[in-house]
């Protein structure tokens, strides 16, 4: 089929949970080749919304395409189409670099003459190359977040999802990720969905934004216009206006979502 001109659209989304309504009619669209930020305060509904991006939820109603395939419908083509990097790390410790790489090649269906070419390719993009047999369990936070940048890139998708993939990780590594991710942005048309709490990185990596509260979309534009229309000063002050000053609790977790994913692959390849 021919490229998409989306890489993500999304139409009236809702998913509901018997009475809790966690998206609420939500619409939006990421252009191929743009970097998008999905922010919102804790338990807005976006990871509801990443897990059917993902294929790892059904919405009740509405639509979904991502690389133009439905979701739904087409789970496996969305599935090659994507590389994911969520916010809990999902790395094996016990194994290499390399090896992490190896057996994630196969989870993806990258073909294995390929597969040696790939992973030197893209630990070389993240500077990585020379620590390919060294155990995960020795690297920093933040080396451990480039393998994982690194990983969800070698089956080369066409939209890439990042759930707050700087957090927790010192200033000069935040940019360096950025720097990555923005090259390949560049250079590949690499579509970037992201969600952060770093309102500096969307202000400075993001083309486009939405904002969800209480599982409703209340805000959608550049950050300029975001902000302009806030009558801000920053993204975190508009952020702030549009949300308000109330501590919000952790939406539901996703320690399990790689792994369940992985079989749903799986079971997808039989």
């Amino acid at each position: 089929m021919p490229p998409s001109k989306y890489g993500i659209s999304v139409k009236n989304l809702t998913k509901k949970y018997a009475a809790f309504t966690a998206v609420d009619d939500a619409s939006f669209d990421v252009p191929a080749g743009e970097i998008f930020a999905f922010l919102g305060p804790n338990g807005a509904g976006k990871t509801t919304t990443i897990k059917m991006l993902t294929t790892l939820e059904r919405p009740t109603s509405g639509s979904i395409t991502v690389n133009g395939f439905d979701p739904v419908t087409h789970s496996n083509d969305v599935r090659r189409s994507i590389g994911i990097v969520f916010q809990d790390q999902s790395l094996d410790d016990e194994l290499t670099a390399y090896e992490n790489m190896f057996f994630h090649a196969g989870l993806y269906g990258v073909p294995r003459k390929e597969t040696p070419g790939r992973i030197k390719q893209f630990l070389e993009f993240v500077e990585l190359w020379d620590r390919r047999d060294s155990m995960v369990k020795q690297f920093s936070g933040g080396m451990k977040r480039r393998l994982e940048i690194a990983r969800g890139l070698l089956h080369t998708p066409a939209v890439l999802f990042l759930d707050e993939p700087t957090v927790g990780l010192d200033p000069q590594t935040r940019n360096n990720i950025w720097s990555y991710i923005k090259k390949l942005n560049i250079e590949r048309g690499l579509s970037v969905f992201f969600t952060t709490h770093y309102m500096d990185e969307v202000e400075r990596v993001a083309s486009q934004v939405a904002i969800l509260d209480h599982g409703k979309i209340i805000a959608r534009g550049t950050p300029t216009d975001i902000i302009k229309n806030a009558g801000a000063q920053s993204l975190e002050e508009a952020f702030i206006k549009m949300t308000g000053h109330t501590i919000r609790s952790q939406e539901a977790g996703s320690s399990d979502q790689l792994r369940n994913m992985a079989k749903m692959w799986r079971g997808g390849r039989k």
